[in-house]
């Protein structure tokens, strides 16, 4: 692979990555704080048919997932925190799709799962676990 090649990668994956980070991050602390009812996504939940319970959990899970895919260690807790966002988001999309909400209600959901794939896909080699067909051991 070119020089050029690896850099037009390393943009792709640091577009995707911060956009995917500000929007879980931005998601998840609405749902941490959510406050009154009708706001954190409360009214959602139940349109859905889930406890309420499960937004709190679903913001926390968010922002620790933000925190590891954005720190240069901890590769395989990064593989957890993709697969995280992938079920999350996938969750969600067949969620609204069940109760039959309009595409303006998937779409959210739909960004941020495209963003989780083409950020996990595009991740330089020193954040991935597997190097080659050498395993890598998480924290180095």
């Amino acid at each position: 692979m070119t020089k050029r090649n690896l850099k037009a990668i390393n943009i792709i994956y640091w577009i995707a990555t911060i956009w995917l980070a500000l929007g879980m991050t931005a998601t998840g602390l609405v749902q941490i704080f959510k406050g009154k009812e009708g706001q954190g996504g409360v009214d959602m939940i139940k349109h859905l048919g889930y406890p309420v319970y499960t937004v709190t959990i679903l913001g926390i899970c968010k922002i620790l997932g933000v925190i590891i895919v954005l720190i240069p260690k901890f590769r395989l807790l990064k593989e957890w925190a993709y697969a995280g966002f992938f079920f999350i988001m996938s969750g969600a999309i067949f969620s609204h799709i069940a109760v039959g909400d309009p595409a303006t209600e998937i779409f959210p959901s739909l960004l941020l799962l495209i963003l989780t794939v083409v950020s996990w896909y595009f991740r330089p080699a020193s954040r991935t676990i597997m190097t080659g067909r050498n395993i890598v051991f998480a924290t180095q």
